[in-house]
C-alpha cells in the first residue's frame, strides 16, 4: 500500500509495545487507558524529537562549569482534536516550553471525509520543529487536511506522531506530503468497511473519554 521510501519510523521500544497492548485490549477501562496513552505518548514523542536541533551551553554546577546542550529551535505541538488532546500533556512534559496549536477535524461516518471545524496555530511556523499528534492514522484524510493547514501556515519541518497506523493512511500522507516523517509503533493490517483500523484499538477518543 505504500513504498519502501516512505519515511515511517517504527518505534520498537519494549515499553511502547507494553503500553500498546493495554490500549488494544477491549477490557481496558478509561482510567488505565489514559495512563497507557500517556506512557506511550511520552516515548513516541521522545523518539520523534531525536533530531531536534540543539545548541551548546555551559552551566555552573555546585562543583564547577559543565558543558551541555539545549533545544535550539522553537518546538510546536499540534494535536488534532479531539483524540490528539489525549497525547498533549505527555509531550509537554518533555518540552514544557513548546507552543501549542489546535486543529479540529470531524470525520463523516458515512463518507470518512474529514471536515475542519477549528484551527488555531501559532505564528512563525516556518522556523519551528512541529510535532503533529493524532493517535490514529487511518484513511489519512484527517492527517492530510491537518498537514495542508500547517503547510499553509508556513511549517516546513513536521513530524507525525501516532499510536496506530494503517497502510492506506501512510500511503495518502506519502502521496500528498512525502517529506513528512511518521513515528508509530505499528502499521496494522488494513481498514475495514467502516474505515476503522484492523485490528487497531477501536475509537481512541471514545475509549479515552468514556463515551463508548
Amino acid at each position: 500500500m505504500y513504498s519502501e521510501r516512505v519515511p515511517v519510523h517504527l518505534v520498537s521500544h519494549p515499553l511502547v509495545h507494553d503500553a500498546l497492548v493495554t490500549l488494544r485490549d477491549r477490557r481496558t477501562t478509561p482510567e488505565p487507558f489514559r495512563r497507557a496513552a500517556t506512557r506511550i505518548s511520552v516515548l513516541l514523542a521522545a523518539e520523534a524529537l531525536q533530531q531536534v536541533p540543539t545548541c551548546s551551553t555551559t552551566v555552573e554546577t555546585p562543583l564547577g562549569p559543565a558543558d551541555g546542550r539545549l533545544i535550539g529551535v522553537d518546538v510546536v505541538v499540534v494535536p488534532v482534536l479531539r483524540a490528539g488532546l489525549g497525547m498533549l500533556d505527555a509531550v509537554l512534559e518533555l518540552v514544557p516550553g513548546a507552543r501549542v496549536g489546535h486543529i479540529g477535524l470531524q470525520r463523516d461516518e458515512l463518507t470518512a471525509v474529514a471536515s475542519q471545524y477549528y484551527s488555531k496555530l501559532p505564528a512563525r511556523l516556518d522556523a519551528s520543529f512541529v510535532l503533529m499528534i493524532d493517535p490514529m492514522l487511518a484513511t489519512g484524510g484527517s492527517a492530510v487536511a491537518a498537514l495542508d493547514l500547517l503547510a499553509g501556515a508556513g511549517a516546513q519541518t513536521v513530524r507525525i506522531v501516532c499510536i496506530v497506523a494503517a497502510p492506506e493512511g501512510v500511503a495518502l500522507v506519502e502521496r500528498h506530503h512525502p517529506g513528512v516523517e511518521i513515528y508509530t509503533p505499528v502499521v496494522d493490517r488494513a481498514l475495514n468497511d467502516q474505515k476503522y483500523i484492523v485490528p487497531g484499538l477501536g475509537d481512541f477518543g471514545d475509549r479515552l473519554y468514556g463515551t463508548v
